[in-house]
Parts: structure tokens; C-alpha cells; sequence
């Protein structure tokens, strides 16, 4: 397949090799769906076994050549996560949602940091960038067991606004690690290294702000269905576009643009419509991040894997423990939130991506089989730890069964990467 592609090379190159990847990930969804495992398993189980690296099906001059699907699947994503961050909710919620959010991330960000220099002796810069991407959580598992057994009260409420607030930290913590590392590995660095990427991200939030509002006074209410996707569709693609000219994630742009346009328009069907819409570019995204997991270094994951899967696991758990302490929340609460942050996935795999891109090769490459794997291993026991932590707290009760059909996934339940639910 691979000499077949290379030989027709052009367009037929790129729409066959496309196909083959949408036609992979739906099949192997076929298997994870008989094991009841998470879809996102598939597609990187998909992507691995297509890649250079196993079958070769997609020659590596494709895959080198498809970088810009992490960026349009990231602003999806964010997008769709930002509209978790209603005026109403927030101001309920008070301070107390940053706090927990603020510990969770951090506790496991400088937890796994100092466990990858100190016990297993990673540079300096790996386990910075390491740590970094350890901050972010990926709603999608925990948001499809709450949809799925329609869990409901404050444990739910706190949740969901943790997860979102999550990916802003981490956006922030990353940005701030990677001025560093790059300057480390480099050469010396600036106090403009570390000034620079902080101003463009705040820059570009306030471009998804104002790309909010925009968007609120293009979609009048007797805009027909198509051009509302058509218009939200360019916009996101422009801000992530702008922002990659500039080498910085679209994640806080874009979700600044999904929670401003959600609270100045009320609008939620726009959301629902995205989800339609969205599920070939999470399956090529995921896809994609498999076939770029560089096989002949998984032996390197070992002892170092299985430590940064376990610390993030102790750190989030410490974390969320703590700051549902300091800000004196229920005994429930405190007990269980940080066994429904154990999922990583969407935002930590686009973070490897830039990590790569920023690292030299060998590195790189070993931030992303470490991301990679743990990701699937964490996809595997999110649900499970979801639905674990939902009924110990009280908000799903223990003899729930699993919603089937259409309702299973009720409008405004779930983000874009509610890609990964079973069907």
C-alpha cells in the first residue's frame, strides 16, 4: 500500500490515504466497542498498527505531512469545552472551583516533575515538559459516563468546571515550560523567551473573544443551519491558523471563543451541530497520533511510563483532595473528585505534538510514546474510575444501567471529543 500510494502520489495519495485512515479507525472502533473499551483505544490502536512503523500502509512523508489535524481537532475541542464556562455557573460556583482546580493541576504537574528528574533521571527539559502536560485532565470519558447514566448534583456541577478550568492551567503551565526548555535546548535564555509566549497567548485570547462576539452578530436568528456551521467553521479554522503562524496552541483561543460566544448568545444548539460534524477529524486526529507513536521506543516506556501513568494518577488524587480541603467541601467531594480526573487524552496528545516540534527528535519522540501510550492506558480506566467516583458520591445510584439509543448522549451533555463514546 505504501509503494502503491507513493506511486500515485498527488491527490490520490492524500484522498486514498484518507480514506484508509477513517476506514481503519471505524474498524477497530468495531473490536474496542466488543471489549467495551473507549473508541479513542481503537483509533490509536488503528493508527499504530497503519503507521510506518507496523504495516506501513501510510507512507511517512503522509503522516510528516499532517500535523495540521492536531490543530483543527484541538480548536474543536476547546471550542466545545468553552461553553462549559457559563457567567451563571461560574459566579455560583465562586472561588472555590479555582482553588480545587489550581491544586489538582499543579500537585500533579510538580509531582510527576520531580519524579521524572529525581528517580528516574530524566534532563531537566523532558521532565519540565512532562510534568507540564501531566496539569491537563480530558473531559470526554467522565462527560460520556455522566451523559450515559444522567448523573446530576453539585458533585457533577464541580466536576464538569474543573475539568474545563483543567485545560486553561495547563495551556498556561505549558506555555511557560516550553519558553524555557526551548531556550535551555537552544541556547541561553531571555527573560523576552519566557515574556513573549505568555503575551501572544493572552493576545490571541483576546482575539477569540472578540472572535465571539463576531460570531454572536454574524448568526442572527433566521441564519439557515448551513451557513451557521459554515461561518463557525471558518472561524475557528482562521483563529487556529493565525495562531499557528505564531506557534501557539489554539486551545485558549478557541475555548475564550466558545465561552464568550456561549454567554452572550445562549445559544447551545450551535454546540450540538459542531458535534454532528466533528467525528471524522477526532478519529483522524487520534488516528494520526498513533501512526506518529514511534513503535521501536515503546521499550523505553517501561519503568518511566508506568511512573509518569502512577505519579499523575497520586498527584491528581493529592491534589483535588487538597483543594476540596482548603475550600471545605463535602466528604464526598473530597473523597472521589480526583478518581474522575484520572483520564488524559485530546489536549495532553496535542501538547506532545508541540512538545516534539520543540525538543530534538530522540526526545521529542520519547515525550510522545510516553504521552501516547499512558494515554491509552488512561482512556482504558477512565470510564471505569467515572463511573466509580459518580456513584460513591452519590450522583448516579448504584444499580443505574447504562442508557441505550438516542438518548443515550443528551444534547449539551458532551464536547467534540465525545468521539470517544461507544455506538
Amino acid at each position: 500500500m505504501e509503494l502503491f500510494l507513493e506511486k500515485v502520489g498527488g491527490n490520490a495519495e492524500i484522498l486514498i490515504g484518507l480514506a484508509v485512515i477513517l476506514l481503519s479507525g471505524f474498524l477497530f472502533t468495531r473490536v474496542t466497542k466488543k471489549i467495551k473499551l473507549p473508541n479513542v483505544s481503537g483509533y490509536i490502536a488503528a493508527g499504530i498498527l497503519i503507521g510506518p512503523g507496523c504495516l506501513c500502509l501510510i507512507p511517512q512523508t503522509m503522516v510528516d505531512n499532517l500535523g495540521f489535524v492536531s490543530d483543527i481537532a484541538l480548536a474543536f475541542i476547546a471550542f466545545g469545552v468553552g461553553r462549559f464556562f457559563k457567567k451563571e455557573t461560574l459566579k455560583e460556583a465562586g472561588m472555590s472551583v479555582i482553588v480545587i482546580t489550581l491544586f489538582e493541576s499543579l500537585t500533579a504537574g510538580l509531582l510527576v516533575a520531580a519524579a521524572m528528574y529525581f528517580i528516574f533521571g530524566m534532563s531537566g527539559s523532558m521532565a519540565l515538559l512532562l510534568g507540564a502536560i501531566a496539569t491537563a485532565t480530558a473531559p470526554a470519558s467522565t462527560m460520556m459516563t455522566i451523559s450515559q447514566y444522567h448523573a446530576r448534583g453539585d458533585f457533577v456541577n464541580t466536576l464538569l468546571q474543573v475539568t474545563a478550568l483543567d485545560d486553561v492551567v495547563c495551556l498556561l503551565v505549558f506555555s511557560l515550560a516550553a519558553a524555557v526548555v526551548t531556550a535551555a535546548e537552544f541556547g541561553s535564555m531571555a527573560i523576552s523567551d519566557i515574556v513573549m509566549p505568555v503575551v501572544y497567548n493572552v493576545a490571541f485570547m483576546a482575539a477569540g473573544a472578540l472572535f465571539g462576539l463576531i460570531l454572536k452578530w454574524l448568526l442572527w436568528p433566521h441564519r439557515s443551519t448551513d451557513n451557521r456551521l459554515i461561518l463557525v467553521v471558518a472561524m475557528l479554522l482562521g483563529l487556529s491558523g493565525l495562531c499557528t503562524i505564531f506557534d501557539v496552541s489554539p486551545l485558549l483561543s478557541c475555548m475564550i471563543f466558545g465561552a464568550v460566544y456561549r454567554n452572550k448568545a445562549h445559544d447551545k444548539e450551535l454546540f450540538d451541530q459542531i458535534n454532528t460534524f466533528t467525528p471524522p477529524i477526532m478519529l483522524m486526529f487520534f488516528v494520526v497520533s498513533g501512526m506518529n507513536l514511534d513503535v521501536g521506543t515503546l521499550g523505553s516506556f517501561g519503568l518511566v511510563g508506568i511512573g509518569y501513568f502512577l505519579v499523575r494518577i497520586a498527584g491528581k488524587y493529592l491534589g483535588a483532595y487538597l483543594g476540596c480541603l482548603a475550600v471545605k467541601s463535602e466528604k464526598k467531594t473530597r473523597n472521589y473528585l480526583g478518581v474522575a480526573l484520572v483520564p488524559q487524552a485530546g489536549v495532553a496528545i496535542g501538547l506532545s505534538y508541540l512538545a516534539q516540534r520543540i525538543l530534538p527528535a530522540d526526545i521529542g519522540n520519547l515525550v510522545m510514546t510516553i504521552i501516547l501510550a499512558s494515554s491509552v492506558l488512561y482512556e482504558l480506566m477512565g470510564p471505569a474510575c467515572a463511573k466509580f467516583a459518580l456513584i460513591r458520591s452519590g450522583a448516579i445510584a448504584p444499580g443505574a444501567k447504562i442508557k441505550t439509543g438516542p438518548q443515550s448522549h443528551p444534547k449539551g451533555d458532551c464536547g467534540p471529543e465525545a468521539i470517544i463514546r461507544s455506538d
